[in-house]
């Protein structure tokens, strides 16, 4: 038996040393209503990690059973993103599989006296459930006879009657101190065109209905959902053993993901993309696996991320900064080097000639690779690494200063010009002969070095740098959202080797930050990247 971490663990090992199962089988039930983000990646991690670590299996079960808000986009979209996590499911299955069996079991509560039609309106129903102090009313139609409540449920499916004019509800106690125990409706009447099964139903199962019953229709043994749901254990054991499934799958709940400056709600982020603040659900600022795909999250840095938080059972909140620290902590391993200016001026190099270096791709790989960079006397370096009146404590190129050139010479300045506005235009150096690496004046001190790149040998590109959606604190949704999540530098040039790479090839740009290219590099002549994180951060797990 292998060791446990968390208590979701504990429950598993104590089931299979006690005999109650011999295989661990869990499912990722989502509900094709929008797009998967990070606080899925969660779930995603437990339900399958379960089945790694037990050799068991996991289902990808979609809850379709509100046609009115799902969509085969959606559907795809889920699918792909686990894919990209690096998950593999064993069986592809959906609610609407089962809406057949659904109804039966709908039909089996009605003749045991457990379930019946009311004609009650929705705020009816509401208005009598009661609070959690007063106990609810009873439905006026809640003594109809099991004939009677045979014949309305059929007709119902038949689509003898209006939307909302009636509901199955299950008879349980109107006193219970769950509110979720009294009389819950798990049938309602709703004409819309389902994705998968056309129009053949008028009627669907409600969720908390449907959920327990496709758990036990797969055989589910360990039922893992996040802990809003555990007011809804109750219901999920009564559904299950009322319709014949006793012991069934065993319902755990574990503490949601919720991350300071992240919207983890699906309304919100389809309010975001409805309202066109952000490009799509595939917006790199979107918490959604996607959006993190597009802005060059590795998938691994995320499943390392997920590990870290650790499985509890309280909610809490989690630093952002902890998941860009694993983020940066992948990519510093594994993303090649290259430099990029982004705001760019000419720097005009006496006494420098044509020359080619081969450059060492990343430091950190296990298997060192090269690229070629070209040097010339005409370079761009960025704007702020001159100044004519710098501020204390700058380590750049100064007037009448020197600075290392990153991989090449030491220059020291000569002149300047500016523009009728008064900005640098261009900045002219000497170079300090014999100040490469394992020259005699390598070792002069020097107040800083910079990046450049070849003016006569470059790649136009453009820098996508992203914030948060939110500002920080706290107020209005709307009030929050902030106006300079998106900045775009679009006269930054590259070495020409950035010509060659494919799309979502991630890099670090030296003294700049970890950037993706994006996934239609190359096509028009256009050479984009996203920015994934920046070079530097101040996460301490000790101190999250």
């Amino acid at each position: 038996m292998e060791k446990s971490t968390n208590f979701i663990e504990d429950i598993i090992n104590n089931d299979l040393e006690c005999g109650k199962h011999s295989e661990i089988i869990t499912r990722f039930p989502p509900e094709p209503n929008g797009y998967l983000h990070i606080g899925h990646a969660k779930s995603l991690c437990i339900n399958f990690g379960m089945k790694e670590k037990y050799n068991g299996k996991c289902n990808l079960r979609y809850d379709d059973t509100n046609p009115a808000k799902e969509d085969v986009e959606y559907v795809d979209s889920i699918k792909k993103d686990i894919e990209w996590l690096g998950f593999k499911w064993d069986a592809e299955l959906y609610a609407s599989d089962y809406f057949d069996r659904m109804y039966e079991c709908a039909v089996l509560l009605i003749k045991k006296g457990l379930a019946f039609v009311c004609d009650m309106t929705s705020e009816e129903i509401r208005e009598n459930r009661g609070t959690l102090t007063t106990p609810g009313k009873n439905s006026p139609y809640r003594d109809r006879s099991i004939e009677e409540n045979l014949d309305l449920f059929s007709r119902m499916k038949a689509g003898e009657f209006a939307d909302g004019s009636k509901v199955l509800r299950a008879k349980i106690d109107m006193a219970s101190p769950n509110i979720n125990m009294r009389d819950p409706i798990i049938y309602r009447i709703l004409r819309e065109s389902h994705h998968r099964t056309g129009d053949k139903w008028c009627i669907y199962p409600m969720y908390d209905f449907a959920h327990p019953l496709e758990d036990a229709f797969e055989g589910i043994t360990h039922s893992i959902c996040t802990l809003e749901f555990e007011d809804h254990r109750p219901l999920y054991d009564w559904v299950k053993i009322n319709c014949g499934f006793d012991p069934g799958p065993r319902q755990i709940e574990f503490a949601r993901l919720n991350m300071n400056r992240t919207i983890m709600s699906k309304r919100y982020l389809k309010k975001l993309v409805d309202e066109g603040f952000v490009d799509g659900w595939s917006d790199p600022r979107m918490p959604t696996l996607s959006g993190m795909r597009e802005r060059g999250y590795p998938p691994e840095a995320i499943r390392d991320f997920c590990e870290r938080v650790g499985v509890a059972k309280a909610n809490s909140e989690v630093n952002t900064a902890m998941l860009e620290f694993c983020v940066r902590e992948n990519l510093n391993a594994n993303a090649d080097r290259a430099m990029v200016v982004k705001d760019p001026i000419k720097m005009i190099i006496e006494g420098a000639d044509n020359e080619t270096y081969l450059v060492e791709n990343n430091p950190n790989a296990e298997e060192k690779e090269y690229h070629n960079v070209t040097f010339s006397n005409e370079l761009f370096i960025e704007r702020d690494d001159f100044m004519i009146d710098p501020p204390p404590k700058y380590k750049r190129l100064v007037v009448g200063g020197t600075v290392r050139l990153r991989n090449s010479y030491i220059v020291e300045y000569k002149s300047h010009k500016c523009d009728s506005n008064g900005l640098v235009e261009s900045v002219t150096v000497q170079i300090i002969p014999d100040s490469k690496s394992g020259g005699t004046n390598a070792g002069m001190k020097v107040k800083g070095v910079i990046q450049w790149v070849n003016a006569k040998d470059y790649l136009p590109c453009v820098l996508h740098e992203y914030d948060y959606l939110l500002l920080d604190g706290d107020g209005d949704f709307n009030d929050r959202l902030n106006p300079d999540s998106h900045i775009i530098y679009d006269k930054a040039v590259g070495e020409s080797s950035l010509k060659n790479a494919k799309p979502y090839d991630r890099f670090q740009f030296m003294r700049i930050g970890y950037y993706s290219a994006v996934s239609n590099y190359g096509k028009n002549g256009k050479y984009e990247f996203n920015r994934i994180v920046s070079l530097k951060d101040s996460f301490n797990f000790n101190n999250k």
